[in-house]
């Protein structure tokens, strides 16, 4: 069974679901997030909220399918969930949204994300599975 902690909001860590994309010649880096009040231990995937998160930036992903193709623009890291403290929010996430969809340079972008994020997942899904979360680090 899988150890949780409870956290209190301030000091609990926010949970972020982001696609790398492409629609139309333009990056796209659309988000979904919330601030975990059941914290996964270390080794464990947040599971019960990442595939909420997976499934509600599906859904924006899909409704942008309307403008046009879209493509994912880093293969099998296009889908993450990651951790990040509630201080790297305001600034740290914007930024380094900005220059990813500025330069495009998407091992820029991993690196400068690992930076500021303790854990990350891959999110993928095979035919009769549920989500999948694969650290990356």
């Amino acid at each position: 069974m899988a150890s949780i902690a409870t956290a209190s909001v301030a000091d609990s860590p926010y949970l972020v679901a982001l696609a790398l994309c492409e629609q139309g010649g333009r990056r796209l880096m659309p988000l979904a997030g919330r601030s975990q009040q059941v914290v996964a231990a270390g080794g464990e995937a947040p599971e019960v909220l990442g595939h909420a998160l997976a499934l509600e930036l599906l859904l924006r992903v899909w409704q942008r399918s309307d403008d046009g193709a879209l493509s994912r623009a880093a293969a099998s890291s296009s889908l993450l969930l990651v951790e990040l403290p509630m201080d790297a929010l305001p600034e740290q996430l914007p930024a380094l949204k900005a220059d990813w969809l500025t330069s495009g340079d998407t091992d820029a972008c991993l690196l400068a994300l690992k930076g500021i994020a303790p854990r990350a997942w891959a999110m993928s899904v095979a035919k009769f599975q549920p989500v999948a979360l694969t650290p990356l680090w």
